[in-house]
C-alpha cells in the first residue's frame, strides 16, 4: 500500500496562523484551508469597514493560500462559511459571488457565537488541485 504525501501550506501573503494550525495543509490532490478571518496580514488587524471589507479580505486571504498550493477559486469544491450575524448572509454572499463565478463549490453557512479576533466571519476551504472537466448529466 503506498502512502500518501502530506505538505503543509504556508504563505506570508495571508495572515500566519494564529494558534496550532496551519494556514492549509495538502494531501494527495486535496487542499484544506483553515479558516480565514479578514485579519491583513500586513498589520495584523481585522479590516475596518464591517462585515464586507471583512469578507474581502477573508476570500483575498484564501486567495493567496490557493496561489502557494498551484490552484486558484474554481479548484475550490467545498466552503463553510461562518457569520457573527446570519443577517449578513446576503451582503457576504454579494463579495462571495465576486470570487467564485461559476461552477460554484458546495456551502454551508451557519450564525456562531463568536469569532477569532471579535471578526464578524470566517471562511474554510477545500480545493483540489489540477484541471477539472464538467460533464453534461
Amino acid at each position: 500500500m503506498s502512502s500518501l504525501i502530506r505538505s503543509v501550506i504556508s504563505t506570508a501573503k495571508a495572515p500566519g496562523a494564529i494558534g496550532p494550525y496551519s494556514q492549509a495543509v495538502l494531501v494527495d490532490k486535496t487542499v484544506y484551508i483553515s479558516g480565514q478571518i479578514g485579519m491583513d496580514p500586513s498589520s495584523g488587524q481585522l479590516a475596518s469597514g464591517g462585515v464586507e471589507e471583512e469578507a474581502k479580505q477573508a476570500l483575498k486571504n484564501i486567495g493567496e493560500i490557493l496561489k502557494a498550493a498551484g490552484c486558484d477559486f474554481t479548484n475550490v469544491v467545498k466552503t463553510t462559511v461562518l457569520l457573527a450575524d446570519i443577517n449578513d448572509f446576503n451582503t457576504v454572499n454579494d463579495i462571495y459571488k465576486q470570487y467564485f463565478k461559476s461552477n460554484y463549490p458546495a456551502r454551508a453557512a451557519y450564525q456562531v457565537a463568536a469569532l477569532p479576533k471579535g471578526g464578524r466571519i470566517e471562511i474554510e476551504a477545500v480545493a483540489v488541485r489540477g484541471p477539472f472537466t464538467t460533464p453534461l448529466l
